[in-house]
């Protein structure tokens, strides 16, 4: 076992071991489904020369190094036994004349929309306000305004970089161009540790809250007319369906996203997809706002288990009967949900290899969540599946997963071992399912 006395100090952040006053706080991941890992070292870094000593420690001694932005993923990867190097101190946020702006690896994105805010500007990414913004954008990042300004990845024009061998990288589409493409949607913590992020804004848009209810929907005419409109709907529309079932309680369903369209055209959309009970929009938010209103589920205490697969084509008849009859099984131990969420627009407008995110004509993503433990996740998942694309998100990693590489990565697999081998030969960043 590798000498933690050999670690080096001081450090310009804090770092903390079993036993040390604060390390059972920081060594909790946001997921709860990982928070009984126990990490031999806590690392709070405040500097990039903390990630470097770090770093050159891991390499030096065999100790296992992961990264920890938001410490969300599903897979437990921004957890270890080894090292754990949370990244919270770095969450400055900047921006420039040019309205580029460089945010550190650290950042979450409450700190993000509302530090953009006050320049009248913001980013494409996603809902949750302790996700944070590099693992979501090195993961892609699928957003509420992605559809009309794409993946967070696609906004990103350049990164800084710690490598395994210790050498400090600014990479972007001149300086380091193999390595910054494969930061754009290969997933996080597999080509070195990625300490602040540059990407070229947007305007902050005035939107519309959407959303709406179904107390006793008819879920397949509701999901049919979701997946036959929602993906085709206008860029500035985003509207995503969640169904929810509870032991003893019938199906509920809502329908939540935002839009940049004037508010009688969002309306009339709205009721294209059904006719729902109650109806809640809210014009004139401007976009920091709205994501405030989409804020971290008040169940984040429980230890959840996901699955997802997209789909390039709508569900069959049959199969959505099948997957719906399943979630509504009335022998439910706990809270089952399948969230569709809506892809085309801008998402499908970049070419498979220009960013390593090579799912770029899909019509929509398939969520399934429970409760860790509840096997309902596999057959729901393998009901759905006989329709799906066969990709999966990387930033919903799934350890259950056959072909991964293909599922992850598609055609952009190979290329992106290259950029492996070449950036971290001897795989000091590893996990299973790594490049």
């Amino acid at each position: 076992m590798p000498d933690l006395a050999a670690f080096p100090t001081p450090l310009d952040g804090e770092s903390f071991r079993p036993g040390s006053p604060g390390y059972d706080a920081v060594r909790r991941p946001a997921g709860a489904a990982h928070r009984d890992v126990r990490p031999r070292l806590v690392v709070r870094c405040r500097s990039v020369a903390d990630v470097v000593a770090v770093v050159a420690y891991a390499l030096a001694s065999g100790e296992r190094v992961v990264p920890r932005g938001g410490g969300h993923c599903f897979a437990g990867r921004s957890s270890s036994d080894g090292v754990v190097l949370d990244l919270s101190g770095l969450d400055e946020v900047t921006v420039s004349g040019d309205g580029v702006t460089t945010i550190g690896a650290g950042a979450r994105l409450g700190r993000v929309y509302a530090a953009l805010h006050a320049y009248g500007r913001t980013v494409p990414a996603g809902c949750g306000a302790t996700v944070g913004i590099a693992g979501l954008t090195l993961g892609g990042g699928i957003g509420l305004l992605g559809r009309e300004h794409g993946l967070t990845c696609d906004r990103l024009v350049g990164a800084q970089v710690v490598l395994a061998d210790g050498r400090v990288v600014e990479c972007d589409q001149h300086r380091e161009p193999d390595l910054f493409w494969a930061l754009r949607g290969a997933g996080g913590g597999q080509f070195g540790v990625v300490t602040s992020l540059r990407f070229a804004t947007v305007a902050e848009p005035t939107t519309t809250r959407i959303e709406a209810h179904w107390s006793e929907p008819d879920p397949e005419a509701l999901v049919a007319a979701w997946q036959s409109r929602a993906p085709d709907a206008p860029d500035g529309l985003t509207a995503n369906l969640t169904l929810v079932s509870r032991p003893g309680a019938p199906v509920r369903a809502t329908l939540f996203g935002a839009s940049t369209l004037e508010a009688g055209a969002t309306r009339e959309i709205v009721r294209g997809l059904g006719a729902p009970q109650a109806t809640a929009l809210r014009p004139g938010l401007a976009f920091h706002q709205l994501k405030g209103t989409f804020d971290d589920p008040p169940d984040a205490e429980r230890a959840l288990r996901a699955r997802s697969e997209f789909f390039s084509r709508a569900m069959s008849g049959r199969t959505l009967a099948a997957l719906l009859a399943q979630l509504g099984e009335p022998r439910a131990a706990g809270r089952r949900e399948i969230t569709f969420t809506a892809m085309g627009g801008a998402y499908n407008r970049i070419a498979e290899d220009a960013t390593a995110f090579a799912h770029r004509s899909e019509r929509f993503l398939l969520e399934h969540a429970a409760d860790v433990g509840d096997p309902w996740v596999d057959r729901s998942w393998a009901i759905a599946h006989v329709d799906g694309s066969g990709r999966v998100y990387p930033n919903f990693p799934d350890p259950a997963l056959d072909g991964w590489a293909t599922a992850y990565h598609g055609a952009n697999h190979a290329r992106l071992a290259a950029v492996k081998s070449a950036y971290d030969p001897h795989r000091l960043f590893d996990f299973p399912q790594a490049v």
